[in-house]
């Protein structure tokens, strides 16, 4: 997702899709562990989406 869609969901959207991305990292970590990921990139593409959900409810945080 782009930064301009994760800045209109609300904190409890966020948290939400932070929940579902690590749980998908933790499979993708698995099946890279067996052997049997096929794109590794997506990895580092949800590492860094945790990251910026991270980021932006941080800044709420500051903010309010």
């Amino acid at each position: 997702m782009k930064i301009e869609e994760l800045r209109k969901l609300s904190d409890e959207e966020l948290v939400k899709k932070i929940s579902e991305c690590k749980a998908e990292l933790f499979k993708l970590r698995f099946s890279q562990a067996t052997g049997e990921l096929e794109k590794p990139a997506r990895i580092h593409e949800l590492r860094k989406a945790v990251a910026r959900m991270k980021t932006i409810l941080r800044e709420r945080e500051l903010e309010g």
